[in-house]
């Protein structure tokens, strides 16, 4: 069954209005037709199940049969804090992560980012990035779209993150799997946790002695050294193991 995302507002008693660009899609693409059954969600955790009562150019119009919470989140939320990477990475990252169940992404600039995002392009940028969580939330069937902030600075996102919950670093350097598997099995009923990636180059021993003073637990992933775009995916498929209901 074709399922899209409105905002909130779209609900109302017992119907929901489908406007923009979806509109096109529903009546152009997939060629639908009153009467046709689809899936609504309205981006906080609620699935509506919704036959097509009318369209017309600029609107498609549904009665609501029956509202179902949303069975696809997991019971933490996961914050990924990603090192700015070079090239179109942060394109793959976001995608992967919003398949895997983060709950938000902070593009984090840390003392070994290569890029650099010009303040005029950043909103850009991030709307850009917000569009790649969308689509990936609506290919995967998630309940909510998954926030992208703004670009944070790491001292920044570490006062964001020690707020929440849980903060893990994985660190090359870091030793001991029985001490990792140790903090991962202790998480019990945390409700949320942050997750802080570096770049390319890593992080930067003076960030990780900041992170841990702060609170954080540095981690290790295994004896191989990972690329940032491999490291965030695989700590993220672990707690969404650990977080699955």
């Amino acid at each position: 069954m074709p399922r899209f995302f409105v905002t909130p507002d779209a609900v109302g008693e017992g119907i929901i209005t489908i406007t923009g660009s979806d509109v096109n899609h529903i009546k152009n693409v997939l060629r639908m037709q009153a009467g046709d059954r689809i899936e609504i969600c309205d981006g906080r955790g609620n699935d509506y199940a919704c036959v097509i009562s009318s369209l017309d150019r600029d609107s498609v119009l549904l009665d609501i049969e029956k509202c179902i919470p949303s069975d696809t989140e997991l019971e933490r939320k996961i914050y990924l804090f990603q090192g700015l990477p070079k090239s179109d990475k942060m394109e793959l990252i976001i995608q992967k992560a919003v398949e895997l169940g983060v709950y938000e992404i902070v593009p984090t600039v840390t003392s070994r980012c290569i890029v650099k995002i010009d303040a005029k392009k950043e909103e850009k940028k991030t709307a850009r990035w917000q569009q790649i969580s969308e689509s990936a939330a609506k290919q995967s069937g998630r309940g909510i779209i998954p926030a992208v902030k703004s670009p944070m600075a790491f001292n920044d996102a570490l006062k964001y993150a020690t707020k929440l919950g849980t903060v893990l670093i994985p660190y090359e350097k870091a030793k001991g799997m029985a001490a990792t598997k140790k903090i991962i099995s202790e998480l019990g009923k945390t409700d949320s946790i942050a997750v802080f990636i570096g770049p390319e180059g890593g992080f930067e021993e003076k960030e990780i002695e900041l992170a841990e003073v702060a609170g954080a637990k540095a981690i290790t992933l295994g004896k191989r050294i990972l690329r940032t775009e491999t490291a965030g995916l695989c700590i993220l498929a672990v707690l969404m193991i650990e977080s699955e209901n």
